[in-house]
C-alpha cells in the first residue's frame, strides 16, 4: 500500500477513535511541511490507539502543542499525521499545601500560572510565548527564559512525566512527590527530545510561593566589557537576582510590541521603527521586602539608569522572553541561534556574533542570561541586500568557529531553503552515537518526528 493510500484509509479509523470533528486536514506548516492529516486526541488512551494505528502502517507522526517551536530542527521528509495535544488540557491534581501540580500535556502555561496565582503560587518559568505554549511542548523543547538565572529551567521542577511510545505503550518517570529518585530518570531523557522519543501526555511539577513584589534595574554601559565587568561584580556580591540579562545595542528595537502588518512576506523598513540603543544594557531583577529592594538599589549604585516596577516591569520581561519571536515578526527571514557557553565565555560569544553577522549582511542583536551562559542571538537580514541561502550557512559556520571549545550553537529559526546547506543543530559535547541507539530502542520504526532531530 502506498503512503497516500495508507493515509486515506487511516482517516476513518482515526475518526472512530477520537470522533470525526477531531480529525481534519488543515494547511498548517510544521517546519515548512504541511501534514497530510491532523488528529486531536482527548485522552491518553486515544493517544495510545492513534500511535498503534500509525505504527502498524509505518506512517510518520509529529506531536504538536502550542505551535511555538514549529520551525526548530531539520526539515522533515514528510508528516503523515499531526498529533495535536490541544484537547489534553486539564489540571488533574493540584494541592497548594503540598506545592505540587499534575497536568495534561496540552495545558497552556498561561492558564496553569493563572490557576496557581489564585493561591499566590507560580512556576518560576518564563519561556517565549508563555501564554500560549503548552506544557508538553515546553518540556519537549527544553525551553527557557530570563528566570533561568535565579530558578533554573523547567526540568529542575518537573518531578514526574507520563508519555506514550511510538508503538503505543505507555510509560512514566518520577512521581507526585518532590523527593523521588526511584528508577531510571526518564524525565531528563524526554525533556529536550523534541517529540522524537515519545509523545508526552502529562507531567507533575513542584510549585513555589510567588514573590509579592519585584523591581528591575536597567544599567546602561558604553561597551560590552563594561557590562560584563558589572555582571561579575553582581555575581560576587551578596545579591541573588531573579534575572540578569545582557541586551545588545541593536536588540532594543525588538523589546517592544511589533507593528501590525497584513503582508506575510513583510520585512521591517530599513530604518528601525524606534531609535536603536547606542549602548549595552545589563538588566537586573530582584524580589523581596521594601528593605531588600532598597538595599539592592544601593548595592547597584550609580550604574542604575532607570527602574521598572508593576505593569511596566512585567511587560518588559515579556518582551525579553519573546525576543526571538519579535525578531521573526519583523523580519521573517531572520536567523536566531541559541548559544550556550560558560559564563566566562559570554564576552567571546557576543564578540563572535558582532564579528560574524556583518560579514554576511546581517545585523547582530542579542539578549542573554549572562549569569548562566544561555544566549539568544539574532542575525537580522539587511532589507536592502538580503543574504542568500548559502550565506546563512556560511555565517552560522563562521559564528560557530569563533566560539570557545565545548560551546553549542543551535539554529532555532532560519529560512527553510537555508537548512539544506548546514546542520541546524551544530556540534555539541553530546554522544550522538548513544542518542541514535536510544532513538532506535524507543522508536525502532522511526515514526516520531522523522528527520527533525537526529537521524
Amino acid at each position: 500500500m502506498t503512503t497516500l493510500a495508507a493515509i486515506t484509509s487511516i482517516e476513518s479509523e482515526l475518526a472512530s477513535v477520537v470522533g470525526e470533528a477531531n480529525v481534519r486536514n488543515e494547511q498548517v506548516e510544521i517546519n515548512g511541511v504541511v501534514p497530510a492529516v491532523s488528529v486531536s486526541p482527548g485522552s491518553t488512551e486515544e493517544v495510545v490507539a492513534i500511535l498503534r494505528l500509525v505504527s502498524e502502517r509505518e506512517l510518520v507522526v509529529a506531536p504538536a502543542g502550542g505551535f511555538t517551536r514549529q520551525q526548530v530542527g531539520g526539515v522533515p521528509e514528510r508528516i503523515d499525521v499531526l498529533l495535536r495535544t490541544e484537547r489534553l488540557n486539564q489540571i488533574l491534581q493540584y494541592d497548594p499545601g503540598d506545592l505540587t501540580i499534575r497536568v495534561c500535556a496540552g495545558l497552556r502555561l498561561g492558564e496553569m500560572q493563572r490557576q496557581l496565582a489564585e493561591h499566590q503560587q507560580w512556576i518560576p518559568f518564563d519561556p517565549p510565548q508563555a501564554a500560549t505554549a503548552s506544557m508538553g511542548g515546553l518540556l519537549a523543547t527544553a525551553s527557557f527564559g530570563p528566570l533561568k538565572q535565579g530558578f533554573g529551567s523547567l526540568r529542575d521542577f518537573c518531578i514526574g512525566i507520563q508519555f506514550v511510545l511510538a508503538e503505543g505503550k505507555t510509560g512514566k518517570g518520577g512521581g507526585n512527590v518532590v523527593k523521588n529518585v526511584a528508577g531510571y530518570d526518564m524525565m531528563k531523557l524526554m525533556i529536550g527530545s523534541y517529540g522524537s522519543l515519545a509523545v508526552i501526555t502529562g507531567a507533575n511539577f513542584k510549585v513555589f510561593p510567588k514573590p509579592r513584589q519585584t523591581r528591575t534595574f536597567v544599567c546602561p554601559f558604553h561597551s560590552l566589557q563594561e557590562a560584563i565587568n558589572f555582571r561579575n561584580q553582581v555575581i560576587q556580591s551578596p545579591l541573588a537576582p531573579m534575572c540578569m540579562e545582557l541586551i545588545s545595542p541593536a536588540a532594543g528595537e525588538y523589546l517592544s510590541d511589533p507593528p501590525v502588518v497584513n503582508d506575510p512576506d513583510h520585512y521591517a523598513p530599513a530604518q528601525p521603527t524606534a531609535k536603536p540603543l547606542q549602548e549595552w544594557q545589563m538588566v537586573v531583577r530582584v524580589s523581596g521586602s521594601d528593605n531588600i529592594l532598597a538595599r539592592c538599589r544601593r548595592e547597584l549604585g550609580s550604574a542604575v539608569g532607570r527602574e521598572l516596577e508593576g505593569a511596566a516591569e512585567e511587560q518588559f520581561w515579556r518582551w525579553v522572553s519573546d525576543f526571538e519571536h519579535s525578531v521573526n515578526q519583523r523580519h521573517r527571514n531572520a536567523m536566531v541561534v541559541y548559544t550556550h557557553v560558560t559564563i566566562q565565555d559570554v564576552t567571546t560569544a557576543a564578540q563572535a556574533l558582532e564579528k560574524a553577522a556583518p560579514d554576511y549582511n546581517f545585523v547582530p542583536a542579542m539578549v542573554g542570561r549572562v549569569g548562566t551562559g544561555n544566549l539568544v542571538m539574532g542575525f537580522v537580514p539587511l532589507p536592502v541586500d538580503p543574504p542568500s541561502a548559502m550565506q546563512y550557512a556560511n555565517c552560522a559556520s563562521e559564528f560557530r568557529g569563533l566560539l570557545p571549545p565545548g560551546s553549542s550553537a543551535m539554529v532555532v529559526q532560519c529560512p527553510k531553503e537555508a537548512k539544506a546547506y548546514f546542520d541546524v543543530w551544530g556540534s555539541t559535547p553530546t554522544d550522538l552515537k548513544l542518542m541514535r541507539e536510544i532513538k532506535h530502542a524507543l522508536d525502532a520504526k522511526n515514526i516520531l518526528n522523522r528527520g527533525r532531530f537526529i537521524v
